[in-house]
């Protein structure tokens, strides 16, 4: 009798992406001897052999997505799709709740995850997106919620506005936060709100792969999914302990996950259900607000301004939140670039020239500084 790992590989190497991806590769391999595919490289699979590189059906999508890179992704009807209820109700959310969601709706999948997650729980959604904090505040006042599912610094945003508008934010006592850094600092402001978050861990390809549950050290493993640390660009594992790159296998024949890697570092704590979290990048992505920002990206705006020398994109943290600053050698109009940077990301930020030959010759474009 075939393991559901067996049937999974099955399944792979009947769709003509994975089949070529797995190229002699038998249904009965071991796992860690599978070729490793990197979100890196789906931009130009998919570019190649649209939408989905022939990773998954191209039908049977209730919704399909456009994220930056862009990746194309889409996802089934079913309740909790993303399997992100878990993380919600590690946080204490639960049936009867009204949940505020500030993540993006607009052709990013975001906001459906954990749309579809609170409302797999029970709860009603005010899908507020990201932004409109007047509106938001609004409807704060009207509906009471609960909890909050968002980035971290976008909910001290909102409460600090709510505190400027006199309006009582105090019925947000749980959270689920991710798409950002969220530092001790901050940890330890949103506490001081009387207000319990759990730090989830996913991705639109991957559904939820760890979330922290209070009490407990590191962030638990999500059920159904097998996570392994590998040695950075290898696919060798690593023991418990060590920082190496995180790899997923989902085993359902119907979406055939195999040795996926996010491009994320973490490690594993000992006994293998719970990893220390989210440890860096293992390449130069970036993830700000909720979005990744690829060095793809960047060489885009090099090409539409070919007089430019070298670009380099610089993320801080200032008064708790994430900012981006695009550093540009040469000369021109600031402006420009900055609505260059927002069209190529989606996000928004600043820039500045500096003088030619100033920027260090280490091949990043992307500096990530949090």
């Amino acid at each position: 009798m075939e393991t559901p790992l067996e049937n999974t590989l099955r399944a792979a190497l009947a769709l003509p992406g994975w089949a070529a991806h797995l190229a002699g590769v038998r249904a009965d391999a071991p796992l860690a001897s599978l070729p490793v595919l990197r979100k890196a490289d789906l931009p130009a699979m998919q570019a190649t052999s649209p939408p989905f590189a022939g990773l998954a059906p191209s039908t049977g999508r209730a919704r399909l997505f456009v994220s930056p890179g862009p990746i194309f992704e889409g996802v089934g009807d079913g309740p909790d799709p993303w399997r992100f209820a878990p993380a919600l109700a590690a946080a204490g959310i639960a049936a009867g709740d009204v949940v505020l969601n500030t993540f993006g709706y607009h052709l990013t999948p975001g906001g459906f995850i954990f749309d579809s997650a609170a409302r797999a729980l029970g709860c009603a959604v005010i899908p507020a997106g990201p932004g409109n904090t007047a509106q938001t505040l609004e409807a704060i006042r009207a509906y009471r919620p609960a909890a909050y599912t968002g980035t971290p610094d976008f909910l001290k945003i909102v409460l600090e506005a709510a505190d400027a508008a006199g309006i009582d934010a105090g019925c947000i006592t749980r959270a689920v936060v991710t798409g950002a850094a969220f530092p001790p600092s901050l940890r330890e402001w949103v506490a001081g709100r009387g207000i319990s978050a759990v730090e989830a861990y996913g991705t639109a390809e991957l559904g939820l792969i760890a979330h922290t549950v209070p009490g407990e050290a590191g962030m638990r493993l999500a059920e159904g999914i097998i996570l392994e640390i590998v040695r950075p660009g290898t696919g060798d594992n690593l023991p418990e302990g060590e920082i190496g790159e995180v790899l997923v296998t989902i085993p359902d024949p119907s979406h055939p996950i195999i040795r996926f890697s996010p491009g994320d570092m973490s490690a594993l704590l000992p006994g293998g259900r719970a990893i220390r979290g989210w440890l860096g990048r293992a390449d130069q992505t970036a993830k700000m607000r909720g979005m990744f920002i690829r060095p793809e990206q960047i060489a885009a705006i090099g090409r539409a301004f070919p007089a430019l020398g070298r670009l380099r994109l610089r993320i801080t943290r200032q008064d708790e939140q994430d900012v981006m600053e695009l550093l540009a050698e040469g000369e021109g109009e600031a402006a420009a670039l900055v609505e260059a940077l927002r069209a190529a990301t989606g996000l928004r930020g600043t820039a500045r020239f500096v003088p030619q030959g100033s920027l260090p010759t280490d091949g990043r474009v992307i500096d990530d500084a949090r």
